[in-house]
C-alpha cells in the first residue's frame, strides 16, 4: 500500500535529518535554530508571539528562551512604554549560530537530494507541495 511505503521512507528520512541535524547543530539545537530564525524574520518579538509558530505552550517557551538567554543567542529587554511587555532579539552570537545553523541544514538537505535528478528534485517538491496542503 503506498501510504505505507510514504510513511517508511517519510519516518526514516525525518529521523535521519534529525539525527544529523542535532549532531552538526550542537551546542544549537533544531528547536532554537526556529526560534532564531523566526526572530530573525520579525524582530524583536513578545515570548507569546513564538507560540504560535513553534506549536507549544507558554512554559515551554519561557524555558527555551532561558536556555538560549543563558547561551547569549538572545536578549530579553523591557518595553519602554509598558514594563509588563518583554521583547526577544537576537544577538550577535544568536545570527551567527542561525547562519551556522541555515548552512548546515541546506548542506543536509543538498546532500540528500543530490542523489536524484534535478528534474526529479522539482518534481519532488512539487509532489510534497501537493500533498502538504491538502
Amino acid at each position: 500500500m503506498v501510504s505505507e511505503d510514504f510513511a517508511k521512507v517519510w519516518t526514516k528520512l525525518s529521523r535521519e535529518w534529525r539525527i544529523s541535524m542535532e549532531q552538526s547543530l550542537a551546542p544549537l539545537t533544531e528547536g532554537q535554530l526556529n526560534v532564531l530564525e523566526l526572530l530573525l524574520e520579525s524582530d524583536p518579538m513578545k515570548p507569546s508571539d513564538l507560540i504560535q509558530h513553534l506549536s507549544t505552550t507558554p512554559a515551554a517557551v519561557t524555558t527555551l528562551l532561558d536556555r538560549m538567554e543563558r547561551n547569549e543567542l538572545v536578549v530579553r529587554t523591557r518595553d519602554d512604554q509598558d514594563r509588563r511587555i518583554v521583547w526577544i532579539k537576537v544577538s550577535e552570537k544568536g545570527a551567527a549560530e542561525a547562519e551556522r545553523g541555515k548552512a548546515i541544514r541546506h548542506s543536509l538537505i543538498e546532500q540528500s537530494l543530490d542523489q536524484i535528478s534535478e528534474y526529479n528534485q522539482k518534481l519532488l517538491v512539487l509532489l510534497l507541495g501537493k500533498v502538504a496542503n491538502q
